[in-house]
C-alpha cells in the first residue's frame, strides 16, 4: 500500500541509491518508488542499450550512455512537481567519465531538489551470494562474486560522500521492503527550501 503521507512529505525529491553491484539497490529502488508512488531509474536501464550494442567503457559505450541518460534527466525534469524519483547507479573515485556522470547527476539535483544520497550495502558474504544470483544474468548484471571481493576489500569510495543529503545503509540481512522504510523514514525528515 502505498504511504500518500510520506508522498506529500518527500514530494519533487531525488534520491540516488548509490553502491556496488549486488547490494540490493534495484530491488530496494522498486520497493521505495512503490511506498513513494514514484518514479525508479535504474542503471541498467540506461546502460543496457550500450552493454548490448557497443564495447564495455569504449566511446561509443561512453556516448550511448550519456546520449540516454540526457533523454531520461530531461524526462525527469519534466515529471510533475509533486513526483518523487529514485535512481540506481554505481559510481566511484576520482575517473574522468564516472566524475563526469556524478556531475550530472548533482546538476539534475540542483534543478530538481533536493538530491538526496544513500549509500547502500551489505556484508561481503552476503554481497558475494547475492551478486552470484541467477536472475542478475537475465538483467545484464554482473555475477563474479571475485568482484563483490574486490570491491569490499579496495574499491574507491563512492561518490556523493560530501554531499549534506547522504545516509549510509547497511542491508545486510535486511528485507527491501524494511531497507525502503528505512530510507524513506531518513528522507521524510530532510528540511525543505
Amino acid at each position: 500500500m502505498p504511504y500518500r503521507w510520506l508522498r506529500s512529505t518527500i514530494a519533487h525529491m531525488i534520491i540516488v541509491l548509490n553502491g556496488y553491484p549486488g547490494v540490493g539497490k534495484l530491488t530496494i529502488g522498486r520497493e521505495l518508488a512503490k511506498m513513494l508512488e514514484g518514479r525508479l531509474l535504474d542503471i541498467h536501464s540506461v546502460y543496457n542499450v550500450a552493454i548490448a550494442l557497443t564495447e564495455f567503457k569504449s566511446p561509443a559505450f561512453i556516448e550511448t550512455v550519456e546520449q540516454i541518460e540526457a533523454i531520461a534527466h530531461q524526462l525527469i525534469l519534466d515529471l510533475p512537481a509533486g513526483q518523487p524519483v529514485v535512481l540506481t547507479t554505481v559510481l566511484t573515485g576520482t575517473d574522468g567519465w564516472g566524475q563526469q556522470e556524478w556531475q550530472r547527476i548533482v546538476e539534475l539535483g540542483r534543478q530538481r531538489p533536493p538530491l538526496c544520497v544513500v549509500h547502500v550495502n551489505c556484508d561481503l558474504e552476503e554481497n558475494k551470494a547475492r551478486i552470484a544470483a541467477e536472475d542478475r544474468i537475465l538483467k545484464l548484471k554482473l555475477q563474479d562474486p571475485a568482484v563483490a571481493e574486490r570491491n569490499q576489500l579496495g574499491a574507491e569510495r563512492l561518490l556523493g560522500h560530501d554531499l549534506e543529503l547522504l545516509f549510509e545503509l547497511d542491508t545486510t540481512g535486511m528485507k527491501p521492503a524494511d531497507a525502503a522504510r528505512a530510507i524513506a523514514s531518513w528522507a521524510r525528515d530532510i528540511p525543505r527550501s
